[in-house]
């Protein structure tokens, strides 16, 4: 995925509102109108959120006849997991390295105080 790409995946996750409609459609398929109901906002307001899931390629919308139902692309979840997974795996490796260097300390050494900075002398 480029990075542009991601960009606009994660900039289109960055509003609650569109990561709740994510969530309900990760259960199964929905009307915008079905999607609108728990909000206090337009049809029209759900339709803008769902254009900007759609041009991040986490939505596509269909035709069932009269109904057109959103559906939730995982597909984009699967790439999203490879690119945060990759960042995890070095991150752990950082913290195996620490772990071995605690490890290789000494358990017996009292722990020191660090030392006072200097005093500035006012001249009188």
């Amino acid at each position: 995925m480029a990075a542009d790409a991601l960009s606009r995946v994660f900039a289109a996750l960055a509003d609650p509102t569109r990561r709740d409609i994510v969530a309900r459609l990760a259960v199964g398929d929905a009307t915008v109108g079905e999607l609108a109901a728990p909000y206090d906002v337009t049809v029209q307001a759900v339709s803008k959120h769902l254009r900007v899931l759609e041009d991040a390629g986490l939505v596509s919308r269909s035709r069932e006849a009269q109904r057109r139902p959103v559906h939730l692309e995982a597909e984009v979840f699967d790439l999203m997991t490879k690119w945060i997974e990759r960042y995890r795996r070095q991150a752990e490796e950082r913290y195996r390295r620490l772990d071995d260097v605690l490890r290789s300390l000494p358990d017996d050494v009292p722990p020191t105080r660090p030392a006072d900075p200097p005093q500035e002398r006012n001249p009188s």
